[in-house]
């Protein structure tokens, strides 16, 4: 499986982990990078923050020797501040910064961030060409189709960034109007595809490895983004993997597999943030790589009064115990 260029950063294959708030932090990121994903991204970080010099969001920027090429994610809707925030981040050790314009969450719409940035393309563009001009590192965006069925502007917004100085787009084939309801228009990250001369990654719907190679088949996207399918299930960027590369998909991970991945996760958890907010935090986690075993929902009622990581791993197996036959269903 061949990689590409983003700016002047290597991605050394087609697979992409998509930013997700309260998810994809520095322990989950290395997990999904063991297991295939060549692009990595950090949760979405406010530039305002930054330039607060808050704390907790420079936490969030934290990255792993292991884990490059990284992108961190900033959102804003102040050209200016936008900026000023990446010049003052610049030396931290990630390779790419990305912007937000597709995060469809009211608090963030409504203060004319994330997918707001959709319906004022030269706001966004005024963005972009502004962080260009300010920092060395590829300046890439990740947006929707559009803002609504009205406003189906990504083709119009992909060309307009591109000359704004852009190296790649990500686009969800959803509208902010959507959210992740309905089917993703795969047709229309096509569109963009043919519309512009770098790299564009393709994000929606992809639920499985099959799925990772149609897109790129259907699309002709030179990466595809896994996102929420990828919670619980770090594997499915091995699969995705094989799947790109025509060869034989790896059984699906069995119980013992699942719950060494869950105490591994939640001591990097703990190595990263205490034990305390690490275990809070693993409890969503262990839902989701439990989802489609049978008995999950009263594991999860254990799991969520579990905290400490002894508490964790003697919960998981009474989970072994209930039945060592439980396996996930396909995803």
């Amino acid at each position: 499986m061949t990689g590409f260029y983003i700016g002047n950063v290597y991605v050394p294959n087609r697979l992409a982990l998509g930013p997700m708030a309260g998810v994809t932090d520095l322990p989950f990121r290395v997990l999904c990078k063991e297991q295939g994903a060549g692009l990595l991204y950090t949760e979405m970080v406010s530039a305002k923050a930054v330039t607060y010099n808050n704390k907790n969001t420079y936490e969030l920027l934290r990255t792993d020797s292991g884990e490059h090429p990284v992108a961190v994610q900033l959102f804003g809707s102040e050209p200016e501040i936008m900026a000023e925030a990446a010049l003052m981040i610049e030396d931290e050790s990630f390779d790419i910064f990305d912007i937000n314009m597709g995060c469809p969450v009211p608090k963030v719409v409504n203060n004319h961030e994330g997918s707001a940035l959709m319906k004022d393309p030269l706001l966004a563009a005024d963005i972009v060409e502004m962080m260009v001009r300010k920092v060395h590192k590829p300046v890439t965006v990740k947006m929707r189709k559009g803002f609504d069925a009205d406003s189906i502007n990504a083709v119009e917004m992909a060309k307009r960034l591109e000359a704004a100085g852009v190296s790649a787009i990500a686009v969800h084939g959803r509208t902010r109007s959507q959210y992740y309801t309905g089917k993703a228009d795969w047709d229309i990250i096509r569109q963009v595809k043919e519309s512009v001369g770098i790299p564009v990654i393709g994000n929606g719907d992809v639920t499985d490895a099959e799925k990772a190679a149609d897109m790129i088949s259907v699309t002709g996207c030179d990466a595809v983004m896994i996102a929420r399918a990828s919670r619980g299930n770090p594997w499915i960027f091995a699969e995705a993997a094989a799947a790109l590369e025509g060869k034989e998909i790896p059984r699906r991970p069995g119980l013992d597999e699942i719950i060494q991945m869950v105490v591994r996760h939640g001591s990097m958890l703990t190595m990263c943030k205490g034990e305390y907010i690490a275990m809070r935090e693993m409890r969503k986690h262990v839902a989701w790589y439990i989802t489609g075993m049978r008995n999950a929902s009263s594991v999860r009622k254990r799991v969520n009064e579990v905290s400490t990581m002894e508490e964790l791993v003697q919960c998981l197996e009474v989970l072994r115990s209930q039945s060592e036959d439980l396996l996930p269903q396909a995803t």
